[in-house]
């Protein structure tokens, strides 16, 4: 037998004997094969590990939470009754009661707090986001503060960076931001401001303003016609 076959099966029981102690202590396992959990990890009772999860370094997670398949988690800390589904945490803070994923990237130095989403294809970088925001889907939050109850909608993106600095914006609670939207930073949404669908903010939006900025519709009858579009070979 080589050597490196020895050293695998050695690391082999090593993760499984490191699997069954989190057993023991009341973490519910769907395969405990197939779970990577190194050493320094702490995991509350009654939290479900899925399948293909990989837990790293100095992570602490709550109680019943649940932590779906293929997800990764590097010197992390996950409250109670947390969910993350398929999705990349490092070097964050999640809340209580929040969901992540599916398919969600956190990078470092992020603060997700209580009963926050942040769904699918939203990627976090160096941001942080209060209680009862969201972010559903298909969006950037790049070096941003998101207050309390914020409604980022689909297609949002934080432009943070303008070719050599990156700034940062601040979107403040109540806020509601409208799909297709960039925030070119730096800028401030206040509090219970709105932001139409499809604009682009370059300006600062006053306490309970809405701000628009789309170019006026134009519609030219008959043009598809006269093109021959309809008759395609």
């Amino acid at each position: 037998m080589s050597n490196a076959l020895i050293e695998y099966e050695k690391q082999e029981k090593k993760r499984y004997e490191i699997n069954l102690g989190h057993l023991e202590k009341g973490v519910i396992f769907i395969d405990l094969k197939s779970t990577y959990i190194d050493e320094n990890v702490t995991i509350g009772e009654g939290t479900k590990i899925y399948p293909g999860v990989i837990i790293e370094g100095n992570t602490t997670i709550g109680k019943d939470c649940i932590i779906g398949f293929n997800t990764r988690i590097v010197n992390s800390v996950i409250e109670n009754n947390t969910e993350v589904q398929s999705s990349v945490i490092l070097e964050s803070n999640i809340g209580n009661d929040t969901h992540i994923g599916p398919f969600a990237y956190i990078r470092p130095n992020c603060s997700i707090g209580d009963n926050v989403k942040v769904g699918d294809f939203v990627e976090v970088k160096n941001s942080n986001m209060d209680n009862g925001s969201k972010a559903s889907h298909l969006t950037y939050i790049g070096d941003s503060d998101v207050g309390k109850n914020v409604n980022l909608g689909c297609g949002v993106v934080f432009v943070n960076y303008d070719g050599k600095n990156k700034h940062r914006s601040t979107i403040k609670d109540g806020a509601f931001i409208g799909c297709n939207t960039n925030l070119v930073s730096p800028v401030t949404v206040n509090e219970g401001a709105y932001v139409a669908a499809g604009t682009t903010v370059t300006m600062d939006v006053p306490k309970g303003a809405l701000c628009v900025g789309r170019v006026k519709n134009k519609v030219l009858e008959g043009w598809v016609e006269r093109r021959g579009l309809l008759k395609k070979k």
